[in-house]
């Protein structure tokens, strides 16, 4: 047994049920034994030397190198004896590993330095994967982003078509023609809801081979490929100006050596009467550093910023923040459904990839919906403009946007139904 592992699950997890078996064949509980039991094995010694001093990022590792297995339960039960094991915080509070977050982030700058080419790099590591993995978990419009719970009862297609509903009442889309910017279009599932429904005229950017193809072929098959363009560009390469501007899960990948960068290109695409909606992760308390692994796994060159940190740039930029809204926990909820979908398909998965990837990809899904539980993280939505007035002065005009909508996607019909704004006018 390792002595220094041991003490230190001892201290985190106080509660819970949580059996070790130790590569020495000995074997301990942790938390009293009580709730739903979870048992991990460690399979040599150097895993728990590496586990003890670097949790983080090597709890990880471990599993998908198949030097820990986890016996009974999954990884998701496991993080959560981790972070909710001890009334005092969890193992992020522990002193060695708030000294290890300082020292990475002392040398932040460096990894994320996003210049263009790094960018796309960055991108194609983890949306150029087939296709066919992101459909054995995303909704069918292949969000992949913070879906909208409108209620506890709400599946991920409905909460996936609300986000998309809110995020286009925010942008306040009063009229037919608006020409709209999409930064970091995906699949293209924000443009074709945008020329679907409302009749805009969308520009999607993206950086990614595969998302770029299909969001064409999407385009060209539901015959909007008149409305609608999608070009492999970086957003800092545009050079029109448009109505609106929305960015949805893209400012993570900007990194905070450029987020003065992209605040001025934005209000420089942004038209004086325009609108921008940007939809990001945040965290809620001070600025830190990404996760190792998912920094070297899952998001290269990705960040997770303070509102603080963003509120600085917006500041310089010379926009104007007409609206912030916070969105707590419906990305765990997002995060939940896609773990349980990515694990009903696994061997799907592990037919496209192998059994390492499918562990990375577990662990990444785990860790990720566990953070928007229990460590802060939550969405920020941030509504900005050059001129106050360019939206309304309360905010009854989402909720009436979002009910003509509704009408709309109902109907199929974009002439049938008008906004509540272009009737008064």
């Amino acid at each position: 047994m390792n002595r220094i592992l041991d003490r230190f699950l001892a201290t985190i997890i106080r509660k819970g049920n949580l059996t070790v078996t130790y590569a020495d064949g000995t074997s301990r509980i942790y938390g009293g034994g009580t709730g739903k039991p979870v048992h991990v094995r460690f399979n040599s010694p150097k895993a728990e030397w590496q586990v003890a001093y670097n949790p983080e990022f090597h709890l990880g590792q471990c599993y998908a190198d198949g030097t820990l297995d986890i016996v009974q339960g999954d990884m998701y039960d496991l993080l959560e004896a981790a972070l909710t094991g001890n009334p005092d915080g969890g193992l992020q509070y522990r002193p060695w590993m708030k000294a290890l977050a300082k020292v990475r982030y002392l040398f932040r700058h460096f990894k994320e330095d996003n210049i263009a080419h790094r960018s796309r790099k960055n991108v194609q590591h983890h949306y150029d994967l087939t296709g066919a993995l992101y459909d054995l978990f995303l909704d069918a419009d292949r969000q992949y982003s913070c879906a909208y719970f409108e209620t506890p009862n709400t599946d991920l297609e409905e909460a996936q078509l609300a986000k998309k509903r809110h995020i286009a009442a925010k942008m306040v889309m009063n009229r037919p023609g608006l020409s709209v910017l999409d930064i970091g279009c995906g699949w293209g599932g924000m443009a074709l809801y945008l020329a679907r429904n409302i009749g805009a005229k969308v520009k999607g950017v993206t950086l990614s081979d595969e998302q770029l193809a299909m969001a064409r072929r999407r385009a060209a098959d539901g015959g909007l490929d008149g409305d609608i363009r999608f070009e492999l560009q970086d957003y800092r390469h545009v050079d029109e100006q448009f109505d609106r501007i929305v960015s949805v899960g893209m400012f993570e990948h900007v990194g905070r050596p450029h987020y003065d960068t992209y605040f001025k290109k934005s209000a420089q695409l942004l038209k004086k009467d325009g609108v921008m909606l940007m939809h990001t992760i945040g965290r809620v308390d001070e600025p830190a550093t990404t996760n190792p692994f998912i920094e070297k796994y899952i998001f290269p060159g990705g960040y997770i910023p303070s509102m603080s940190e963003v509120m600085a740039s917006i500041e310089r930029s010379g926009l104007v923040i007409t609206d912030v809204e916070v969105l707590r926990l419906h990305y765990a909820e997002t995060l939940r459904a896609w773990r349980e979908r990515f694990m009903a398909r696994r061997e799907e998965a592990k037919a496209l990839y192998d059994e390492r990837f499918c562990r990375i990809w577990e662990f990444y899904l785990a860790s990720s919906e566990s953070a928007f539980r229990w460590q802060g993280l939550v969405i920020f939505q941030f509504q900005l403009a050059h001129d106050q007035q360019a939206v309304p002065l309360t905010r009854d005009y989402i909720q009436d946007a979002e009910n003509c909508l509704r009408q709309i996607e109902k109907k199929n019909d974009e002439g049938s139904v008008r906004f509540p704004h272009e009737a008064a006018e």
